[in-house]
């Protein structure tokens, strides 16, 4: 999150809804029609999984990273897709919630908030899941950074160093490794960024005490150690 008001402050209005249009939903009734319809590729591979049958299976409470605990967002946070396959996955963003764990798991439960993060790291490395890698969700608010990238939010202040702890880097780190192992994402700063660096916005997090010069390469020996 990272804004400096309030805890939980941040929104996504900026990634609302996709409209899909009158040709894409013609879809659903008549598919084989597709090719006449004249639906440009990226369209039709955005909307397809759409059909019955076609989305991957889900699982209630299933997570992505072993170890984390399911505390699902509100629906309202996060829209539902089929990712890597309507959208390519490329980065990582770091976020810091300017405020608790437990009032980040708060917030991002809240339809009215508009905003989460596909994980929540607390202080002791502990990891709660709330969105699935599939879905996106709503934390960067820039809506092409939301579609490409999975977000991580940290417990703790920006301006406070001791936010940071060895438990939460290594924790937040294997994290990112497995994310990074699943996408072929590149272990490097331009492939996992902080919050403030997304295009267009007002946050500052991680901020200056998050140690990027440790990050990086803790991710770097986290992969090395799971390939």
């Amino acid at each position: 999150m990272g804004d400096q008001k309030s805890p939980g402050s941040h929104r996504a209005a900026k990634d609302t809804d996709r409209h899909l249009g009158r040709r894409a939903l013609l879809i659903g009734g008549a598919a084989a029609a597709v090719s006449a319809a004249g639906l440009a590729r990226d369209e039709l591979g955005r909307v397809w999984w759409r059909i019955p049958g076609v989305a991957k299976d889900r699982r209630e409470g299933e997570v992505d990273f072993r170890g984390a605990q399911w505390v699902a967002a509100s629906s309202a946070n996060r829209r539902r897709a089929d990712r890597p396959d309507d959208y390519e996955i490329d980065r990582v963003i770091i976020h810091v919630a300017q405020g608790s764990y437990a009032t980040a798991l708060k917030v991002f439960r809240d339809p009215g908030h508009g905003a989460a993060s596909h994980y929540v790291v607390r202080k002791d490395g502990h990891i709660a899941q709330m969105i699935r890698e599939l879905d996106v969700a709503f934390h960067a608010g820039n809506r092409a950074y939301n579609e490409r990238s999975v977000g991580i939010e940290h417990e703790g202040f920006v301006d406070q160093e001791s936010s940071f702890t060895d438990a939460m880097y290594r924790a937040s780190a294997r994290l990112t490794a497995g994310i990074c192992a699943r996408y072929e994402i590149p272990v490097d700063r331009e492939h996992i960024i902080g919050h403030v660096e997304v295009p267009g916005t007002d946050h500052t997090d991680p901020g200056p005490h998050w140690d990027w010069d440790r990050y990086i390469p803790l991710v770097r020996e986290a992969r090395t150690a799971s390939a």
